[in-house]
């Protein structure tokens, strides 16, 4: 089972969760907080964030990462019927520091979205090259050890 801490003083978040520092709250549970991003790439930009303190994914609890998608489904919902200009919702998590993730605490970003925002992720070159079926095979023959499930992976096919 995942281990996680209960707080850490040198998280901002942690700040932000426990009172320590301002945040603009939308929304706030035992597990989990909502609130805006100080640095918003569109108005309306708003973070998920447990709790607890883990850097990454994997050190959370099941039923904590659960109670997180859960509440931004709902914030996701309620960005959509604000009288806001949203025509989509970029859902992100950096799980990382190599993924981009600048607060070591993990953290749901919900992004409102428009057509000409001029936001977007970029691709490296080689972006949308189709590996050979072989290749994709080999490289979830060294993901497959890893996961949870006693379940057969599904059967490979285009």
């Amino acid at each position: 089972m995942p281990t996680s801490n209960p707080q850490s003083s040198a998280c901002v978040f942690c700040a932000i969760v426990n009172g320590g520092a301002p945040a603009t709250y939308l929304y706030q549970d035992d597990l989990v907080v909502g609130f805006m991003d100080i640095r918003p790439v569109q108005p309306g930009h708003l973070l998920v964030v447990p709790r607890t303190h883990a850097k990454l994914i994997a050190e959370l609890q099941d039923s904590i990462l659960a109670r997180m998608w859960s509440v931004a489904t709902d914030l996701n919902r309620a960005l959509r019927v604000s009288p806001l200009p949203v025509e989509a919702v970029s859902v992100y998590v950096a799980d990382g520091e190599a993924a981009g993730q600048e607060v070591a605490h993990v953290h749901i970003h919900l992004i409102p979205r428009r057509a000409d925002d001029r936001f977007g992720f970029r691709f490296p070159p080689g972006y949308g090259v189709q590996p050979a079926r072989a290749a994709l095979e080999a490289i979830a023959e060294q993901i497959r050890p890893g996961v949870a499930s006693t379940e057969a992976p599904p059967p490979s096919g285009d």
